[in-house]
């Protein structure tokens, strides 16, 4: 078997339509029925990518994007009936990787996923784009910390709040736009949750977090990002 593609509908017909064409072409699939079993495969099994439908009852595909994303930077194509340009933007905000509304043929899925999986290979085999941060290097291709040669584990939310603090670094960004940036503009996450990221951040990356030296408190607005 080649990739491990995670199938994720509650369509149990489709799934199978779908994963027995997905095996035809040397792919190893697993399939789940809803969010939270989906969670589940994708935290034991560690697929390469993942195939998501949006409207599931319960814990939709939006809401089980998000918790990829703070789980894993997993590559994540949506399926939706949705159209509509708002709903596609909401995706990409999100973080996935591409977008195919239904009906699809599956032979264009295949080749979509073909194209995600190698974006992704070369992500990960290529680093231009390294932003120092006083003893640390962001590099944000491969999507990685170092100091010196230590690669730090951040978690793909901590990671994301830093890149979008790195975006513009020595300028304060709002809590709000924080917020937005790591979890959408349609999902209501509070200031606490912000702040909550911003710790664990800090106890990964500063030298001494109390005091910290790079992500840097705005009283009443937000943070900064200090690359001296």
């Amino acid at each position: 078997m080649g990739y491990k593609i995670l199938l994720v509908d509650d369509d149990s017909t489709l799934r199978r339509f779908v994963g027995e064409f997905l095996q035809n072409e040397n792919f190893e699939v697993l399939s789940a029925g809803s969010g939270p079993e989906a969670l589940r495969l994708a935290y034991r099994e560690h697929p390469h990518l993942v195939v998501l439908d949006v409207m599931m009852p319960g814990m939709d595909g939006w809401e089980v994007t998000v918790r990829l994303r703070e789980m894993a930077d997993v590559p994540i194509i949506l399926l939706t009936g949705k159209t509509t340009e708002a709903d596609k933007l909401r995706g990409f905000r999100l973080g996935v990787d591409d977008y195919m509304t239904k009906p699809f043929s599956f032979a264009e899925l295949t080749a979509r996923i073909q194209a995600v999986l190698n974006r992704a290979a070369r992500r990960a085999g290529t680093a231009h784009h390294v932003l120092p941060v006083g003893e640390l290097s962001l590099d944000l291709d491969r999507r990685e910390v170092r100091r010196g040669e230590q690669v730090i584990a951040l978690t793909p939310t901590e990671f994301r709040l830093l890149e979008v603090l790195a975006q513009t670094p020595g300028s304060a960004v709002s809590e709000e736009k924080l917020s937005e940036a790591v979890w959408g503009a349609s999902r209501s996450e509070d200031s606490t949750a912000v702040r909550r990221y911003i710790w664990l951040l800090r106890q990964k990356i500063e030298a001494d977090p109390s005091q910290p030296r790079h992500v840097i408190t705005v009283r009443g607005f937000g943070y900064r990002l200090d690359t001296d």
